[in-house]
Parts: C-alpha cells; structure tokens; sequence
C-alpha cells in the first residue's frame, strides 16, 4: 500500500495568497486544510511580501506537506501589477523552498483545464468542481484555486521535474 502524500498549493497574490494541502493516496484526494493569507493593504510592500512569506511557513509548520506546487506568473497588461505579483510569488515559494520541499510550477490554464476540464474556467466554476471533488471543503475563490493548484499537482507529479530538495 503507498503512502499518503501531502500536498500544499499555493495560489499567489499580494493582497491575498490562497493555500490549500490535499492528502493523496493512490488515487483518493481529501483536503486537510485550506485559507488565505492576507496582509493589510495599508502595509508597506516588504512587511505584505514577510506576510505572505509568514504565513506560507506557518501553514508548513502545522500541516507538514511533502511537496509544494504554486501557479505561474502570468503576464498582464499592467507591468507593475505583474511585477508586484511576482513579488508575492517569489515570497510563497521560498516559505516551502526554505523548508526543503519540492516546489513545482503550473501555468494557469494547466491547473482550470486538471480541475474543470477547460483552460477558461473561472473562479466559481472552478470553486463549483472543489466542491465536488473535494467534498465538505466549501473553500471559495483564492482557497479553492490554491486547492485546484495541489489537485494539478497531485495528477501531474510524475511527469513534472520538482525543483528543490531532493
């Protein structure tokens, strides 16, 4: 019989970074916890970026995932919007980074397309498959998209280089 992993997904943003870790066993997924992590919009940038960066490690601390997997930066039309998220992401992988996890990365359209069946799915329909595939877990917008993110992972790991300890 194989072992349950734990898997943390992270979904990146500086306003709010939503967080998911999913327990896998052969092919059985169930959720352990999901939330988000938001800094005070009145911070600076740094003490949100140590925000994101805390409350990624606490999740670690009290969840003990065994491999981590973020959402990639997108581009947007607004470059101090993307720079700023970059930021933010750059500050949610080192938390599992720092832990000696293995981090993978996913682009946006890969993790709506493993949960909802389509690159273009939007948040309420990709909260909508959440609930279905994870029963009970009511997670809503950034928590279920962090939750869709460990879901890609989870199905796509044995294919994906994991970057990070090993």
């Amino acid at each position: 019989m194989t072992r349950a992993i734990r898997i943390l997904g992270i979904d990146p943003g500086l306003r709010r970074t939503g967080w998911g870790v999913i327990s896998v066993e052969g092919s059985r997924l169930s959720c352990i916890a999901h939330g988000v992590i938001a800094p005070s919009a009145s911070a600076p940038l740094s003490d949100r970026l140590l925000g994101v960066m805390a409350g990624i490690e606490a999740v670690i601390a009290e969840h003990t995932p065994d491999e981590a997997a973020a959402e990639e930066v997108f581009m947007a039309e607004n470059a101090m919007s993307a720079l700023k998220l970059g930021h933010a992401r750059a500050a949610a992988v080192l938390a599992p980074a720092r832990a000696g996890l293995p981090v993978a990365e996913y682009a946006a359209r890969l993790v709506k397309k493993s949960v909802v069946g389509t690159g273009s799915a939007d948040k309420a329909q990709i909260a909508a498959m959440i609930r279905i595939l994870l029963p009970g877990t009511g997670a809503k917008a950034d928590a279920a998209d962090a939750l869709a993110v460990a879901i890609c992972h989870a199905h796509h790991r044995g294919s994906r280089k994991l970057v990070g300890a090993a």
